[in-house]
């Protein structure tokens, strides 16, 4: 058995060695260790191996030697520009008023602009956020005060309790419980590792983060607008087209009465997609509930446990499984991608779903010749699709339906609109390459994909449904 303990160790010789001691002394292997004093210097995370009975009894010996985390969530940083004339002595008050309020400073900086003011940006330690509101009283009778938010400052002012202070920030945006948190909190600093042993700054990386939990808070309870538009495909089939400000659009395909869904987006959204689906469809409470999945993503995949039935290809139906077992999915087994991925199931209230509903599409080709591979046919009432799997430039597993007769295709992320896209749509959509690295896993060949998927239309007006954006109109001429 494994687990992660987020330790708070002294900042001193030995620290670590008296960790190290209490697993060894109890048989327990360290799989991996994670510190960096510029980032904080007191989070030590450790990765320990054994049994229940061995872990139980560390968790008891790291209590009684104080490293277990305790009340550290409950202090923050409060950062705090301090307008000072420029004179000499002008920031002694300052220093001597956060003296008296006996606050600790993690951070100063300042320097002189060319004015008669200089502005000192100060972070201080808070426990007590009356006493932060008395000391910024007591502060304004001396100088011009600013509080700085701390999760939009261009870089990291809180060099001792950066972890807590940042999830603490990514939890409230997202209303996470604590146990919850904890987890985000490993997951976060996975992602810190992964990018100082890449040699990279975490700095875009987390304000990224950040910015996303933003636009998903951003677009809960009654800000969740979906744009919504029905689209006549025959006298008796219809397609509704759901594209929410953030996440995969849901399909919904009605004919001869029947009712198909495509995509679900994020998990995040169920009571406000629940509200928009009822309206859609007034009996969706008494219908049996199918929904085909193009790709195994967790912005397309969220809503899968509210549906009865989920068809999907024999590559997707293997890693929704695999997820619901607790193994990786296909994105997790990119060690660059795993941490983001994990803190965007997390940030998104992501659940595997149960592999007893799903039924698979298409035959199982384990390797695939071209971009774009025939593996079977799907029939849904009026529609008779094409399906085609593509090689993996996006995701492996994913599909792409074609009707040659009604002349629409349903290409999940391969194909998407972007001239189609809203604003809300666009800003989400710049934030997915910086967390993953590439939303594509290769993107050249998703590029040839697209391009296999238009060498393979018709002649005629076709109607394009992608997963992110408006509906895309192609003609194709003899």
């Amino acid at each position: 058995m494994k687990k992660t303990y987020v330790t708070s160790m002294p900042n001193h010789i030995g620290a670590f060695l008296k960790a190290s001691k209490c697993f060894s002394a109890l048989g327990i292997n360290i799989t991996r260790v994670s510190y960096n004093k510029a980032v904080d210097s007191h989070t030590l995370f450790i990765d320990a191996e054994g049994t229940d009975e061995q872990l139980r009894k560390a968790d008891i010996e790291l209590e009684k030697i104080g490293y277990l985390q305790g009340n550290t969530n409950k202090t923050s940083v409060v950062l705090i520009e301090f307008c000072l004339e420029d004179i000499p002595g002008s920031v002694t008050n300052v220093l001597t008023l956060i003296n008296d309020f006996n606050f600790n400073i993690s951070y100063i900086s300042s320097q002189e602009n060319g004015t008669d003011y200089q502005y000192f940006k100060m972070g201080l330690y808070v426990d007590d956020f009356d006493k932060i509101s008395v000391f910024l009283k007591e502060a304004e009778k001396l100088c011009r005060v600013r509080v700085i938010d701390y999760n939009s400052s261009e870089k990291v002012y809180d060099n001792s309790i950066f972890y807590n202070t940042y999830v603490m920030g990514l939890s409230k945006t997202m209303g996470l419980s604590e146990e919850v948190s904890r987890e985000l909190l490993v997951h976060v600093n996975l992602a810190m590792q992964t990018l100082d042993e890449q040699g990279l700054s975490p700095y875009r990386t987390f304000d990224s983060i950040s910015k996303f939990a933003e636009l998903l808070g951003a677009s809960k309870g009654k800000s969740f607008m979906p744009r919504i538009s029905t689209h006549k495909i025959s006298d008796n089939t219809e397609i509704t087209l759901i594209e929410p400000p953030c996440g995969s659009n849901t399909i919904i395909i009605k004919s001869n009465d029947k009712v198909l869904f495509v995509d679900s987006g994020y998990a995040c959204y169920r009571e406000e997609m629940l509200e928009v689906l009822h309206k859609v469809i007034p009996n969706f409470d008494e219908i049996k509930k199918t929904i085909l999945v193009t790709h195994a993503d967790v912005d397309h995949c969220g809503l899968l446990p509210i549906f009865d039935e989920i068809i999907a290809s024999p590559k997707t139906a293997a890693c929704l499984k695999n997820e619901y077992l607790g193994n990786d999915g296909y994105r997790e087994k990119n060690p660059l991608h795993k941490p983001y991925i994990n803190i965007c199931k997390i940030l998104t209230s992501y659940k595997a779903t149960n592999p007893e509903k799903l039924v698979t599409v298409g035959a199982d080709v384990e390797e695939l010749s071209e971009p774009l591979t025939q593996i079977g046919f799907f029939d849904f009432q009026e529609l008779h699709f094409e399906v085609y799997e593509g090689k993996g430039g996006h995701l492996p597993g994913e599909i792409v339906l074609i009707d040659y007769a009604k002349h629409i295709a349903i290409t999940g992320d391969v194909y998407i609109n972007v001239h189609g896209l809203t604003p809300e749509q666009a800003e989400y959509n710049q934030y997915a390459p910086i967390l993953m690295t590439s939303v594509d896993t290769d993107p050249k060949l998703c590029a040839e994909e697209r391009k296999a998927i238009i060498g393979r239309l018709g002649v005629g007006k076709w109607q394009i449904f992608g997963a992110h954006g408006f509906k895309k109109d192609y003609s194709v001429s003899s």
